[in-house]
């Protein structure tokens, strides 16, 4: 049972004291009208924005025992109208498919229309709650500069609830107009749990193997698991166990393997996972003095060496897919330059 999508979710795992910080704040009436809700993909941000929109919208309930806080049960009006996306005091933007089919982006006619919703007094007298998903996924300043007006000048009871993963990259005038609340990613423990209940037909072992590829990331472990992240990451090791001297056979054997996976995203689930697995090593090493010790693939290398390889690999990546290169060509050549000759 995987879980439902953010504004339907009426789970929150691990993210209790962000949760119990936006109470507070609003029973003590000094509830911020912009946050922004950062943290690392898959997080849980969303989850926790819509968990904030509907009990501000059901009217700011008070605690559950045995609850997260901000609860609302599931039978609660407003649970379900934020679920179904039919609540007249809610606004959600989200990325739409840009005008090249390609890349996902937010549209400047859904800031305004944001902003025509957010001039009006709420339909029940309460609160008027903006919800934007990803507001760093826009591939222009257009965006953030009409709903830059809003949180200039927010009209009362207007709550602005702004998710991004990479909060360096929006605009300094936004940043410093909201109140910013982070969310961490979830340790092992927690991961394994909730990965229990939403793959229990994968073994302990694998569901294990899941929670510490994902980094803490409850959607990433579901998305690698949709995209058969563990074998990936298998190929992953062997690749490693193979350096420094990569046997070309075996780099040919991965490669056609990566390729011909049905999954259009394996080629760039093959490179994160590697990236991550050389950014490990690195850390480690760092961490133990440079020696290398760390992991055995390290050696005949300067660390910054291994650096620059890091960049090179995800530059590649990233050509790959937005110039529809070949893919298998790809991962050679990504293993070549890992290879020392």
């Amino acid at each position: 049972m995987t879980p439902p999508e953010p504004r339907a979710n009426p789970d929150l795992a691990g993210h209790d004291l962000p949760a119990k910080l936006l109470e507070e704040a609003a029973r003590a009436g000094r509830l911020h009208h912009a946050w922004l809700v950062a943290g690392p993909p898959g997080v849980g941000k969303a989850t926790l924005a819509y968990r904030f929109a509907r009990w501000l919208l059901a009217g700011m309930p008070e605690p559950v025992p045995g609850q997260a806080p901000l609860f609302v049960p599931e039978d609660h009006p407003a649970f379900r109208r934020v679920a179904a996306g039919a609540h007249a005091d809610l606004f959600t933007m989200a990325p739409n498919t840009g005008d090249k089919g390609k890349k996902e982006v937010l549209r400047a006619d859904d800031a305004r229309a944001a902003l025509r919703f957010m001039a009006h007094t709420a339909a029940e007298g309460g609160w008027r709650v903006l919800v934007v998903e990803e507001l760093d996924r826009t591939e222009r300043e257009v965006v953030p500069n009409i709903l830059l007006k809003t949180l200039e000048e927010p009209p009362p009871r207007t709550m602005q609830l702004l998710v991004t993963s990479q909060p360096g990259a929006l605009l300094p005038t936004i940043r410093s107009r909201c109140r910013r609340l982070d969310l961490y990613p979830l340790p092992q423990e927690t991961m394994e749990g909730l990965l229990g209940r939403w793959l229990p037909e994968l073994s302990a072992e694998e569901r294990a193997g899941l929670a510490a590829i994902a980094d803490g990331s409850p959607g990433r472990a579901l998305s690698l698991a949709e995209g058969e992240g563990l074998a990936l990451q298998a190929l992953v090791e062997e690749v490693l166990r193979g350096l420094p001297a990569l046997d070309p056979r075996l780099a040919f054997e991965i490669a056609e393997k990566v390729a011909g996976r049905r999954d259009p995203a394996a080629l760039g689930t093959f490179f994160a996972l590697l990236r991550r697995a050389l950014a490990a090593g690195l850390r480690a090493a760092g961490q133990g003095g440079g020696d290398g010790a760390a992991a055995p693939w390290l050696g005949g290398r300067s660390l910054a060496d291994w650096a620059g390889l890091w960049d090179k690999l995800g530059l590649l990546a990233e050509e790959t897919e937005r110039l529809n290169l070949d893919r298998k060509q790809a991962v050679l050549t990504g293993l070549g330059q890992l290879a020392l000759r």
